[in-house]
């Protein structure tokens, strides 16, 4: 599995996080692969085999070659049908409400069509972007596209992108109650600005963080305890701990931990 990760242009960089690729022969990848919510929205091109994805009664559908994935509050499984090689640009939480063409929250755990968001320009975009062989072009075709759309932006609620820096620096340990008191914005309007910009309340962005500053902990360090890393996460008790995790990846933390090697390919790219 090779992947790498590439910075945005400064125009697109309060907007964009990064831009990275994924490459792998079949035989070397997951046949399932756990995604798990992090609280970015990505736009997503299968320049390789297009992947599949199961639903919860166990059945699958084929996911577009080039689409946006809402924001996730559940974890999906997702398997390649054949050699993978994706490009992803990454959006910051607060950063594809510029670009979008219809609610946030209206795309929360759905993959939806370029066409669909952008119609022919979509479909152009997608096409270049498939056609072309370099990342490098790809990368210019995408910064130029998101560029054109910057020119009717909706601008980033300031409230919305002080709070959710405040989130990630705290790894999302505060509370919403001491969030609106930081902001010194009531708690129903902080939710609300929220729910438009990002597609997610306060809480669920900070519970989101939170866990995946967990799963860094125990994909890259050795764990003696998972009692332990519970509290250095500051969970309120193991219990809230491993519902929380669960939640989130679909797995306990013991049998997460049985899982790494085969997961760790989702958290690559946070590394």
């Amino acid at each position: 599995m090779n992947h790498q990760i590439f910075e945005p242009g400064a125009d697109l960089a309060p907007f964009v996080e990064c831009y990275w690729t994924l490459e792998s022969q079949k035989e070397k990848t997951p046949e399932r692969n756990t995604i798990v919510p992090d609280g970015r929205m990505k736009m997503i091109f299968h320049y390789g085999a297009p992947y599949k994805r199961y639903t919860e009664n166990g059945d699958s559908i084929i996911l577009p070659k080039c689409f946006v994935i809402g924001q996730l509050t559940r974890p999906i499984e997702v398997e390649p049908t054949g050699q993978t090689g994706t490009f992803f640009v990454c959006f910051h939480p607060y950063g594809f409400l510029s670009f979008a063409t219809m609610p946030i929250k209206e795309m929360e755990n759905t993959a939806v069509p370029l066409e669909k968001l952008y119609g022919k320009e979509g479909i152009t975009l997608g096409q270049n972007i498939l056609n072309t062989r370099s990342t490098m072009e790809r990368i210019q075709l995408i910064e130029a596209f998101l560029l054109s759309r910057l020119t009717d932006t909706k601008t980033v609620d300031y409230i919305v992108k002080s709070t959710v820096d405040t989130i990630l620096t705290a790894n999302g340990q505060l509370s919403v109650d001491e969030l609106s008191r930081q902001t010194n914005v009531n708690r129903r309007q902080l939710v609300r600005k929220f729910s438009l910009a990002i597609g997610l309340s306060p809480k669920q962005l900070s519970k989101t963080i939170r866990l995946q500053a967990t799963l860094k902990i125990l994909l890259n360090q050795k764990i003696t305890s998972l009692i332990g890393l519970a509290y250095e996460g500051e969970f309120y008790d193991q219990a809230h701990f491993i519902k929380d995790f669960k939640e989130f990846t679909g797995l306990t933390p013991k049998e997460f931990y049985g899982e790494e090697l085969k997961m760790s390919l989702i958290f690559d790219k946070m590394e």
